[in-house]
């Protein structure tokens, strides 16, 4: 991922500067405590006075880049100070093998049980464990593969599931409303029509072969069983009021450790209702899809989480075509480990795009 640094900031600032200021944001990256002056005059490898130190803490802050959070007491970065922190000082490597092996290891074994949202669940499941913090998986309604069967199953007298199989062994279920006087012959009916025309084609192209098949499909059907095959699809494919979206999230226990003050349970309440709401998650897909490669977003930035101070470090995953077809990423404290957490959902949604092709 390459930084984008920010001139005018790191213009003003000298060689102590820069030093002081890597330190109060190292430290708050690894324990979330504020460093006064005598702390880091003991940290800098350089030899100087606590009265010097906070001279340019004081300059520091009249930049924005760190603030005070009590009287008389040491110094925590500020958003800003955070993200010019990730733009201009962050070094990223690269995972380590033993890491790498682990993520392809568990996420293709999920893919071997043939369930796209098994593979998308592992995938949520790894970056919680790796990261402590949530991993968030966000799938849209893709195309998919071929199809190989549909069926549908009466629940009640106006509602019926509608159960698609791909031939990878994806099995997709959605509940539809039945036409008044539907019969059972006639969802056989609707079933066998489907699946004489939609077996080895995905969803786009199954939809193309009906429309061409509009008058056979009139002279074939009647009314009833003739709905039923168009709302089929139709369900799948957007023409359903379900959701664009699914959302998985691991780890939100891992949120839950480190809570200092009142303030961190309102935060966490906060981004726990943004989560549950799953109102605006397609904002998430946008987010990832208008960069390449992963993106971060600290605090406020992210409109989705601002109310919550989350950072959100994400990544799209694409499928055989290239086009981008959900996101996966870590949603934590603004302290998170962006130098290892930002390889690792880059290479986590390398891995899940692989097995998408």
């Amino acid at each position: 991922m390459m930084k984008a640094v920010v001139p005018e900031t790191l213009a003003a600032l000298d060689q102590r500067s820069r030093d002081i200021f890597r330190r109060i944001v190292e430290s708050y990256l690894g324990d979330g405590e504020p460093v006064g002056s005598r702390n880091l005059s003991r940290l800098l490898p350089l030899a100087l006075s606590p009265a010097t130190i906070r001279n340019v803490m004081s300059d520091l802050e009249q930049l924005g880049l760190i603030y005070a959070p009590h009287v008389s007491a040491g110094r925590l970065p500020t958003q800003i100070g955070l993200r010019f922190f990730v733009d201009a000082f962050l070094e990223i490597g690269d995972l380590p093998p033993e890491e790498r092996k682990s993520i392809e290891t568990q996420v293709r074994a999920a893919g071997g049980a043939h369930s796209m949202e098994k593979v998308l669940t592992e995938a949520s499941q790894i970056l919680s464990g790796l990261s402590r913090g949530a991993g968030l998986v966000l799938a849209t309604k893709a195309e998919g593969g071929a199809l190989k069967h549909i069926e549908f199953v009466r629940l009640e007298p106006t509602r019926a599931l509608a159960v698609l199989v791909t031939q990878s062994g994806d099995v997709e279920n959605r509940v539809l409303d039945l036409p008044p006087g539907v019969t059972a012959s006639q969802l056989i009916e609707a079933s066998n029509f489907l699946n004489a025309h939609i077996q080895g084609r995905t969803l786009s192209e199954a939809r193309s072969e009906l429309a061409r098949l509009k008058d056979e499909t009139k002279q074939a059907l009647d009314t009833l069983s003739q709905h039923l095959v168009e709302q089929g699809l139709a369900i799948w494919s957007g023409g359903g009021n379900d959701q664009p979206t699914r959302l998985i999230v691991r780890g939100r226990a891992n949120l839950l450790e480190n809570l200092h003050a009142q303030e961190d349970i309102e935060r966490l309440r906060h981004l726990f209702d943004d989560l549950e709401t799953k109102e605006g998650m397609i904002q998430l897909l946008e987010l990832a899809e208008a960069g390449s490669g992963v993106r971060i977003f600290i605090g406020s930035e992210n409109k989705l989480f601002s109310l919550s101070g989350s950072s959100l470090i994400v990544a799209p995953y694409r499928d055989a075509e290239q086009r981008v077809v959900g996101a996966l990423g870590v949603i934590g404290p603004t302290r998170l480990n962006y130098a290892r957490i930002v390889p690792m959902v880059d290479y986590t949604a390398q891995i899940v795009s692989r097995l998408l092709r």
